[in-house]
């Protein structure tokens, strides 16, 4: 039996433009939108009407970079697939792209099927896979092929973490090499391990062992250096290249760079990396711990660059990177050692909030916000338009967003299944109020209405800003 939804009297807010208009939507799917009061609109029936007036209506966000249930550094993220789900939606996301893992000395298919064992039946929005590449070998070559056939179309290299994940040259040039021939895109890690891990040793044999001296030993040079690399060796495999979680602003130069010439490389920053600083890091105490993530935070005047970055386009992405430790636990257990601290922050619910706060403190436009957040993710990863926009035909994920709504963000109040919050105490202007995703209500005026298992995988096309 057909169900029918109206959405009345909202400010719709695209990447592409804002319009007062009502949006109709039927099964699931947007199927018309109109002029608030024009004769077409006023003509529209409804099961059932959802008043915007002073709201936004705007596309769910869609976040390309999570990591549910990752083992890491002896443990795993906190955040299930059914808690960071449903975190998620309660933060105007309503699809997430998470990483598969390789096992070393397995197939891919091996650490696929795990995936989608964890996440299957379990998930409150829709969500996708890239695939981490950990041992680049001719079998591991031949299987990117097939998985770009089945919708895995993106793998992700690490010039981080030697002995985990971490690919040298020549692995990365042959595994680029192939997504050169098999059109998927390939996602870098770019940290210099090898020199890194050089410093780490040297920090501790000094008795440098807090917190802080995580980011200054993974210095910004040494990002640069890597994403400089990385773009070389894309350009000698004919490639595309996309940058992950940069937080420096001599890595956002060397992207800029190629992006001047012309070439495919993208790049994504994190909410981290524009709100957060060493400062964070030197927490008195072990408190620094809970902003442990790699690529470190930088001083905050890499801030404005990142910034800088987003409004010209160098970067086009932020995603969260979510991957979330408790304080007690798990990350104290690099108490005395910060090389053993789990890398990674909660933030898959603060991220659409956090970039309003842009708006309104003057960094991006409306547009720029769903830009950056909704539509270039789902362009980038082969989900456009079904996610990313909201028009006749797309899925109706749908946020309804009070831009007047004044939040203090707290551990107390989130969702995500973590013991702080990496923003805690900031004030924030802008609150999602409700949540559709594919035309069912999952956050209906901040109460969670959703379900585990509502989500289906997605299978992905190709990057869609490549020929």
């Amino acid at each position: 039996m057909s169900t029918r939804t109206l959405i009345r009297g909202g400010l719709v807010i695209t990447a592409a433009d804002e319009t007062h208009a009502d949006v109709l939507i039927e099964d699931g799917r947007i199927a018309a939108i109109a002029a608030h009061g024009s004769s077409v609109a006023q003509g529209w029936t409804a099961d059932r009407v959802l008043d915007a007036t002073d709201r936004y209506v705007i596309p769910g966000g869609v976040d390309a970079h999570t990591h549910m249930e990752l083992p890491f550094g002896g443990t795993f993220a906190s955040d299930t697939f059914e808690t960071g789900t449903r975190a998620a939606a309660w933060g105007g996301t309503t699809t997430i792209v998470d990483f598969a893992v390789q096992p070393r000395g397995q197939a891919l298919r091996a650490g696929l099927d795990a995936w989608f064992a964890k996440a299957d039946g379990r998930c409150a929005i829709d969500y996708g896979f890239h695939m981490i590449l950990s041992d680049v070998n001719e079998g591991s070559l031949k299987e990117m092929d097939r998985l770009v056939e089945e919708g895995i179309t993106s793998f992700k290299l690490f010039m981080a973490y030697p002995g985990v994940f971490y690919s040298d040259d020549g692995q990365i040039l042959r595994a680029m090499q192939r997504s050169a021939d098999n059109g998927g895109l390939i996602m870098m890690h770019a940290e210099n391990g090898i020199a890194i891990d050089v410093l780490v040793e040297q920090a501790l044999a000094r008795g440098q062992s807090d917190p802080r001296y995580h980011g200054e030993v993974r210095k910004a040079l040494l990002e640069a250096e890597a994403t400089h690399r990385a773009i070389q060796l894309a350009r000698v495999a004919g490639a595309p290249l996309y940058v992950v979680h940069v937080s420096a602003e001599e890595a956002l130069a060397e992207i800029a760079t190629a992006r001047d010439k012309g070439l495919p490389v993208f790049g994504e920053t994190c909410p981290q990396y524009l709100f957060l600083s060493t400062d964070n890091l030197a927490e008195p105490g072990f408190e620094g711990a809970k902003y442990v993530c790699s690529t470190p935070l930088r001083p905050k005047e890499h801030q404005a660059a990142l910034w800088r970055g987003l409004r010209t386009n160098d970067l086009q992405v932020v995603s969260t990177d979510h991957c979330p430790f408790c304080f007690t636990g798990q990350k104290e257990l690099g108490r005395g050692d910060f090389s053993k601290i789990p890398n990674g922050l909660p933030g898959v619910e603060n991220r659409m909030d956090l970039l309003h706060q842009a708006v309104v403190d003057g960094h991006i436009s409306r547009r720029r916000w769903i830009e950056i957040a909704c539509a270039t993710p789902a362009r980038m990863f082969g989900l456009y338009p079904q996610k990313g926009t909201i028009a006749p035909g797309a899925d109706a994920d749908v946020v309804i967003y009070d831009p007047h709504a004044e939040q203090t963000v707290s551990a107390e109040t989130h969702h995500m299944n973590v013991d702080y919050s990496a923003y805690e105490g900031k004030r924030l202007t802008g609150q999602v109020e409700s949540v559709l995703s594919r035309g069912e209500t999952v956050i209906d005026r901040r109460t969670y209405t959703g379900r585990a298992g509502h989500g289906c995988y997605v299978p992905r096309a190709t990057c869609q800003y490549l020929g």
